[in-house]
């Protein structure tokens, strides 16, 4: 018994599975997530996986939460610990009152635990050689049975749980016998040796409601289809490869022909970045919606098509889900780390258009959206995600879509105009939007461009060396991405629920944790307005946003302060406004963590935070 009061909670936990690489762990864990899930209360579920294949540590932290935060909390309630190697680590990170389920089968020295903490010890691997002769069997059903013994101790319905692997192995009988005869030995031991339930407990709710359960890099490949790509060029690399695997998946359904089987799309495996990003442009070019997937080195790798397809100006998408770095890094860990090399990729004078999405739905809606963007602007427009959002599902609502919804393809030019003469010149600016008309090949015999390089040019595309034709076309770029602001998505204004001279400026997976910390900081009299950045150039309400406050905290997860970096730059800000939140672990950042910076940062200028008053 523990020394400590244990925790009382319901619907609002956090549990955290500590386990080893390729023993089967993960879809057990997947499952007692949607498991909850089903019972109507939302969960924010995390992998933290190592980048080699088999016998490293691996977690599975899942956040229980009423009030629908899904962002990560810190700290654990409940360890689920199956790994020696990491038990120390594991039993370190339980809250004061927290519980310990652990495989009682090897007994431990006192010790080894904490007097704070309830400790539940069942003999997994003894009933596991008990009921199973193949040690494959023995492992994989023992992550079933914690399952079950979890169900018993959080007041769960075991035959909600029952049903759900019915589901997930229908057409496979003998395996939904064996998961619930494994999750069964599980919830009867619990019941028959351990006080169930305990003081956390899972009750059913309506909290989820419409809401789905999916991936950041699946909605990428869907959005993508929706966008109307046809053709994706790449190199596989963490995090991204699932985006191509998604794309892939969704062309075989909806982009075959039915009638003839034929694919109506192409998806091909280059021999490196490099080849993958000069595809796309080659597919771009002429006049498909090409993209490729990658992350950071993979972006440190294209630079040179980069800087091609911006001054050639042809469309290009690149999703980027960004990993740890520098070099190979933390490929399977989480960072925002590719703001700057995005943003001016190649050399030279280049600027890239960038969207930010926070959850799975951006990443579908933002993930079309890219098509029509970089078609209207003529332009690779880079969509960064990472890790946290490509590769963990996430509760977000359903994807929607206007079938009424035409795909805007900008300035091209039909065959019809090119017969009547119509004055053409390929970076020729007629409206003083930056943007020219451009051609695709093959839509007349022998009018229009067909060629194009990356040398320097005049209006009417022909090669010139002249200072006057490169200074037209560089300030027409430049004209370019001030329309690109009025197009990128319009940032999201949150203010506070009292006038401050404070605000916070962040963007993506960062947003689920800013939503709960602007909370945390409004119960300690902290106000703050905030603003989520969705696309960059920014657009004037960002900067307007930091001038009209004293002092800005800018929230994100890389060492350099990227974000802070391009804000600086662009909108020429005083540094000292700009007040740096930084998180670069490779986990996802976390409210504590956020409002603790803010509140930190705020005592030392000396502000008093605002306390509400009680009528007496």
């Amino acid at each position: 018994m523990s020394a400590t009061k244990p925790i009382q909670s319901s619907n609002d936990f956090v549990i955290k599975f500590a386990n080893v690489n390729g023993s089967g762990s993960a879809s057990a864990n997947e499952l007692f997530a949607r498991a909850i899930i089903r019972m109507g209360v939302p969960v924010a579920p995390r992998n933290i996986f190592p980048s080699n294949i088999q016998g490293m540590p691996t977690w599975y932290e899942m956040r229980v939460s009423a009030a629908g935060w899904l962002g990560r909390r810190g700290g654990c309630d409940l360890m689920v610990a199956m790994n020696p190697q990491t038990w120390d680590r594991d039993i370190a990170e339980i809250e004061p009152g927290g519980y310990l389920l652990y495989d009682s089968t090897k007994s431990l020295p006192r010790s080894r635990f904490r007097e704070d903490i309830t400790v539940l010890g069942i003999p997994l691997t003894e009933i596991c050689n008990r009921e199973y002769t193949d040690a494959r069997q023995r492992q994989l059903f023992k992550n079933i049975m914690y399952v079950g013994a979890l169900t018993a101790l959080l007041d769960m319905d075991v035959a909600s749980v029952e049903k759900l692997i019915a589901d997930q192995y229908r057409g496979k009988d003998k395996l939904i016998g064996a998961n619930v005869n494994a999750l069964k030995l599980g919830y009867d031991h619990a019941k028959e040796t351990l006080s169930c339930p305990i003081g956390l407990r899972v009750e059913r709710s309506n909290g989820v409601g419409e809401k789905i359960f999916v991936n950041g890099n699946d909605a990428c490949g869907l959005g993508a289809v929706y966008g109307g790509a046809t053709v994706a060029a790449w190199y596989p690399i963490t995090p991204s490869t699932s985006v191509i695997e998604a794309f892939s998946s969704y062309c075989r359904k909806f982009r075959t022909d039915p009638d003839n089987g034929m694919a109506r799309y192409a998806v091909v495996q280059a021999e490196d970045e490099l080849a993958s990003i000069g595809m796309v442009i080659g597919a771009s070019w002429n006049g498909a919606r090409a993209f490729t997937a990658t992350s950071g080195p993979g972006i440190s790798l294209m630079q040179e098509f980069f800087g091609l397809a911006y001054f050639a100006e042809v469309p290009a998408v690149i999703f980027d889900v960004q990993r740890g770095g520098p070099s190979t890094g933390m490929p399977t860990r989480t960072q925002q780390s590719d703001l700057i090399s995005c943003a001016y990729a190649s050399h030279g004078d280049t600027k890239h258009v960038l969207l930010f999405p926070e959850d799975p739905y951006e990443c579908f809606t933002l993930g079309a959206q890219a098509f029509d963007l970089a078609d209207r602007l003529q332009t690779p427009v880079f969509v960064l995600l990472d890790l946290d959002i490509g590769m963990n599902d996430r509760l977000c609502q359903p994807f929607d879509w206007d079938d009424q919804r035409r795909y805007d393809r900008g300035k091209v030019m039909s065959a019809e105009e090119l017969e009547a003469g119509k004055n053409f010149g390929r970076y020729l600016d007629v409206d003083g939007d930056g943007i020219p008309w451009r051609t695709i090949p093959g839509t007349h015999p022998t009018k229009g461009a067909f060629f194009s390089r990356g040398t320097t040019r005049n209006a009417y595309a022909k090669y010139s060396e002249a200072g006057t034709d490169y200074t037209y076309n560089m300030e027409r770029l430049r004209r370019k991405l001030e329309t690109a602001k009025q197009l990128v998505p319009a940032p999201v204004l949150k203010p506070a629920s009292q006038p401050t001279r404070f605000g916070a400026i962040y963007y993506g997976s960062t947003s689920a944790a800013m939503a709960e910390a602007s909370v945390l900081l409004e119960e300690q009299g902290i106000h703050v307005d905030t603003l989520r950045v969705r696309g960059f150039p920014f657009a004037d309400e960002v900067i307007d946003f930091i001038d009209g406050h004293d002092f800005v905290f800018v929230v994100e997860q890389n060492e350099s302060g990227q974000l802070r970096m391009l804000l600086l730059t662009e909108g020429e800000i005083d540094p000292k406004r700009l007040i740096r939140v930084l998180h670069y672990d490779g986990t996802p950042i976390t409210a504590r963590f956020i409002s603790g910076k803010i509140a930190g940062a705020l005592s030392e200028h000396k502000v008093t935070p605002i306390r509400k008053q009680v009528a007496s």
